[in-house]
């Protein structure tokens, strides 16, 4: 049963380590604090969720604790993550290339609103 632990413990460690690897380097490449937090907040998560998952199958670590840790990490991290990105948008931090998605869906639905009121008054 140990080794089977130990092969457990392994792969989350290296599997942590390679998402937290991920958030750190979407920190470092993405270009303002909301993608930036996008990266660290979801992917810096995941991978301290496996390296505790490590820990306590790996350590003298008791479930219990573990539970724990891994719960608070799963609430606190979103929170954090939406108080810092609320805080930065109050402050004024732009957006580096802001994009709108709903920018053609909205002109096609205007075009449309205006086509149904050129139909009624010709009717």
């Amino acid at each position: 049963m140990t080794t089977f632990l130990q092969i457990v413990a392994i792969v989350a460690v290296i599997a942590g380590t390679f998402f937290s690897l991920v958030g750190v380097v979407g920190y470092v490449r993405l270009p303002d604090v909301y993608t930036r937090l996008h990266a660290t907040g979801k992917v810096g998560v995941f991978g301290g969720v496996l390296l505790l998952a490590a820990a306590v199958s790996g350590t003298s670590l008791s479930i219990g604790k573990g539970l724990v840790l891994i719960a608070l990490l799963l609430i606190i991290g979103p929170v954090t993550s939406h108080a810092i990105a609320s805080a930065a948008y109050r402050v004024g931090i732009p957006m580096v290339g802001q994009r709108n998605d709903l920018q053609r869906d909205g002109a096609l639905a205007g075009q449309r609103l205006a086509g149904e009121q050129g139909q009624v008054q010709d009717g």
